[in-house]
C-alpha cells in the first residue's frame, strides 16, 4: 500500500469523536464537509465488472486456491461485494481472437449457439453467480455484429450495420439474451453498440445517433416486446462522457425511441464530463445512467504509479455518482501478467492482477479504493447532496436503506487535510493525510 486508506467503518468507534460545532469556539467551521440527507438524488443499482473472455481465460490458468480468492474478493461478503457484472455479445479486443455465435453468412440464425462460451466464460460468471451476497444484475453490450451483416465485411476497423440485416441483428441479440437467461444469468439490461463512435482496429461498429435510434425503435424494442423480454432495459450510447448528452439529445429526438430507451451509458476515456451527466438528469430524468467501462489503458499510463491510477478510480467514482450515476461497472475483472490476453494487443491494467506463470493474483492499490464505495454503498440506497469548503477533496455521500450513512472522502493533493464531516450541526473530526481515501460511516 502507497496511501493511507481509513476503512471507518472498521474503526469508527475510536476513531471518531463528535463535536458540537458553535461560531466562534473553534476553527473547525472553516473546514467543513456538510452532509444533506434530506435531499435525496437517484437510486444506486450496484458496482461490478465485466466478464470478458480476457478474464475468464486468465482465471482459468490459476490454481484452484487463487481463483477462490478471486471470487471472494471480487464478490464475497468481505470483498467488494459486486451484484452487478457486463457481459459481451461475443468477441471484443479482450478476447482471443474474433467470435460469433452464428456461422459466416447464415442468414436465418439457425447456427446460433453460445457454445464458445461454456469453456471458460459462463462457468466464471455462474461461479460469481453463486458466490455474492445478493442477486446479481448483468448488463451485456456487443462490439460488432458479425462480419456478414456490415458494410465492411469484418468485425474490426469500424464499418457499420447494414439496413438490411438490422432486423437480423435485433434477433441474435434477443436469442442472446434468453440463452444466458437459460443458463441462470440474469441479463436486465443491453446497450446497442459499445463505443459507437469508435473506429477500432479490433471489434467495431459505427452508429450515428439518428442511425441508433432507428435501429431501437424500429427494430430492437420491437424485437424485445415480440419474444417476451421488454424488461430488458435498452441502454444508449455506452461511449465516452464529453458528447453523452449531445448524443442522448440526438438519439433520443427519433420518433419512437425516447419510449424505448431506460437509460444512458458512459465510459471515462476523455476526461471528467460530470457535468455532462447532470445535463442528462436534468433534461431526460426518466432516463437512468450507467458507467459501464473505464481501465487504466498502458498506451496511454504506462508512467502512472499505483496511487495515481487508484486515484484516477476513486475521482472518477466520486465524480459519477454525484452527478447521477447509478451503477459503477470497472472493466475486465482480472488480466494476466502482460494486461491481456488482447488479440490486437490493446493491453490494460485490472484492479487484481494475475501472474499465470506462477498462480499468484495480486490486488493492485485501485482495487481497495473500489472498495470504498463497493463495499458499503448497498443497493438502493440514495445518493445525497454536500457541500465542501475546497475542492482538494473529492465528496461523494449516500444514505442506504436502512438510514446509515455513507461518505467517501478523498484527498488527491499533496497537502495532510482536518477536515470535520457535518450533519443537522453537528461533525465528527477526520484527518485526512495527503493522496488518501476515506470511507465514513454515519449511524
Amino acid at each position: 500500500m502507497k496511501a493511507n486508506c481509513y476503512i471507518t467503518n472498521e474503526a469508527r468507534k475510536e476513531y471518531w469523536k463528535e463535536i458540537n460545532l458553535r461560531a466562534g469556539e473553534s476553527q473547525d467551521h472553516m473546514h467543513v464537509v456538510n452532509l444533506y440527507p434530506q435531499f435525496r438524488r437517484q437510486t444506486i443499482e450496484g458496482f461490478g465488472g465485466a466478464f470478458t473472455e480476457a478474464a475468464a481465460c486468465t482465471f482459468a490458468k490459476l490454481p484452484a486456491d487463487a481463483q477462490e480468492e478471486i471470487l471472494d474478493a471480487y464478490f464475497g461478503e468481505n470483498g467488494l461485494r459486486y451484484n452487478m457484472g457486463r457481459c459481451t455479445i461475443h468477441s471484443c479486443d479482450f478476447a482471443m481472437g474474433n467470435y460469433t455465435y452464428v456461422q459466416e453468412g447464415d442468414e436465418t440464425l439457425e447456427t446460433f449457439s453460445i457454445e464458445h462460451d461454456r469453456s471458460q466464460i459462463l462457468p466464471l460468471i455462474k461461479k460469481a453467480v453463486k458466490r455474492a451476497p445478493e442477486d446479481m444484475i448483468f448488463m451485456a453490450a456487443p462490439w460488432s455484429p458479425p462480419a456478414y451483416m456490415k458494410t465492411n465485411g469484418e468485425m474490426n476497423h469500424g464499418g457499420k450495420l447494414k439496413e438490411e440485416y438490422r432486423a437480423l441483428w435485433a434477433e441474435y441479440v434477443v436469442r442472446f439474451i434468453r440463452a444466458y437467461r437459460e443458463e441462470g444469468i440474469p441479463v436486465a439490461y443491453i446497450t446497442v453498440q459499445n463505443e459507437p463512435e469508435a473506429v477500432q482496429t479490433w471489434d467495431s461498429c459505427i452508429y450515428t445517433a439518428t442511425e441508433e435510434g432507428t435501429y431501437i425503435a424500429g427494430y430492437l424494442a420491437p424485437a424485445l416486446y415480440k419474444a417476451g423480454l421488454s424488461d430488458v432495459g435498452i441502454f444508449i450510447w455506452d461511449h465516452n462522457k464529453e458528447t453523452a448528452f449531445d448524443r442522448a439529445d440526438g438519439t433520443l429526438s427519433v420518433p419512437g425511441a425516447d419510449g424505448a430507451v431506460k437509460g444512458v451509458a458512459v465510459h471515462w476515456y476523455t476526461g471528467d464530463h460530470f457535468d455532462a451527466l447532470r445535463l442528462i438528469r436534468e433534461k431526460y430524468p426518466d432516463k437512468r445512467i450507467f458507467f459501464t467501462e473505464g481501465c487504466v489503458e498502458y498506451s496511454r499510463f504506462a508512467g502512472t504509479d499505483e496511487v495515481q491510477k487508484a486515484e484516477m478510480y476513486a475521482h472518477d467514482m466520486a465524480g459519477n455518482l454525484s452527478a447521477g450515476v447509478e451503477a459503477e461497472l470497472d472493466w475486465n475483472l482480472i488480466l494476466d501478467e502482460n494486461g491481456g490476453p488482447n488479440h490486437v494487443g490493446n493491453y490494460c491494467a485490472a484492479p487484481i492482477m494475475c501472474d499465470t506463470e506462477t498462480g499468484v493474483a495480486e490486488k493492485r492499490l485501485s482495487y481497495y479504493y473500489i472498495g470504498h464505495f463497493s463495499r458499503y454503498i448497498r443497493r438502493g440506497a440514495r445518493a445525497i447532496a454536500t457541500t465542501s469548503y475546497t475542492d482538494k477533496i473529492d465528496v461523494a455521500a449516500f444514505v442506504n436503506p436502512d438510514g446509515e450513512r455513507v461518505a467517501v472522502l478523498l484527498n488527491r493533493s499533496d497537502e495532510d487535510l482536518e477536515i470535520t464531516l457535518r450533519e443537522n450541526g453537528k461533525g465528527t473530526a477526520i484527518a485526512l493525510p495527503s493522496h488518501s481515501i476515506a470511507t465514513a460511516i454515519l449511524v
